[in-house]
């Protein structure tokens, strides 16, 4: 059966085929162009309405972002069960993407960006600086719709046991930081954990969180691993009101998650 050249018609069949099918799967994404900006992020809406119109049917659905750029989801992601950011994937990206929704591949990518919920909360950073109170989007707040280094599996894991090789340190020293990480679910899998520090009081105004490490480990079902860090003088410095690259006395707050914003465990230590 070919398509026609009319959005709605081909919406139309999308959907009549979707309701025989056991899944649907939707590719659907943007152009993109160098030294050029999008004014708008959302997909345009022959694809939207495409992406709606499937899922209506209740077939579970797969969406396919192929793009090179963020694309804002609020208006069909409520009802979409799963989607794949696939970027450009490239000429093995359609075997690629096939082997993970087949579950041939458990996918463990993280987003190396910030997913916001409307264009309007642009720019939005994981490393922002601390919010005022009155500072939030009226109606939609400040919180993204996908924060910088989210990804899902097809398992879960736990993080527990965390590690610190000293409470306090001097200017000049490192601190160890470890955390015990286990596959709680029944399939093997790959967790990226991710390092954060909240430098607490400063001389200048420094981020909610800053990422200073991340590790990739496999996992069978049930395996647990340790991870550990180490945090160099160098990598707790900052720039001061004078521009001198310097460690602060002071304390230091540690996080480490499985996202910017799946904080699962916190300690802190202090720089003397």
């Amino acid at each position: 059966m070919g398509w026609n050249v009319d959005p709605l018609i081909n919406i139309h069949r999308a959907v009549e085929f979707a309701k025989k099918s056991d899944v649907a799967v939707i590719v659907v994404g943007s152009m993109s162009a160098e030294n050029a900006d999008r004014a708008i992020l959302n997909l345009n809406r022959p694809q939207e309405e495409l992406i709606k119109a499937v899922t209506a049917t209740g077939t579970p659905t797969v969406v396919v972002l192929q793009t090179g750029n963020i694309i804002t989801m609020r208006n069909w992601i409520d009802n979409t069960p799963a989607v794949i950011e696939a970027w450009y994937p490239g000429e093995e990206g359609g075997n690629a993407i096939a082997e993970v929704i087949f579950g041939e591949v458990n996918p463990s990518g993280k987003l190396p960006i910030t997913i916001p919920k409307e264009l309007g909360q642009v720019p939005l950073n994981y490393n922002h600086l601390p919010f005022k109170p009155k500072d939030a989007y009226i109606g939609i707040g400040n919180d993204p719709l996908f924060p910088f280094g989210h990804g899902l599996s097809y398992t879960n894991f736990e993080y527990s046991n965390l590690k610190l090789s000293s409470q306090k340190i001097g200017k000049t020293e490192n601190i160890r930081i470890s955390a015990d990480i286990r596959n709680s679910g029944k399939v093997a899998g790959a967790e990226i954990i991710q390092l954060y520090i909240h430098d607490k009081i400063a001389s200048v105004v420094r981020p909610v969180k800053e990422l200073k490490g991340f590790d990739k480990i496999n996992l069978k079902p049930n395996e647990t691993k340790t991870v550990t860090f180490e945090l160099t003088p160098e990598l707790l410095s900052m720039y001061d009101i004078d521009m001198n690259f310097i460690v602060e006395p002071g304390e230091f707050k540690v996080m480490i998650g499985s996202s910017s914003e799946d904080i699962r465990l916190k300690s802190v230590f202090s720089v003397e």
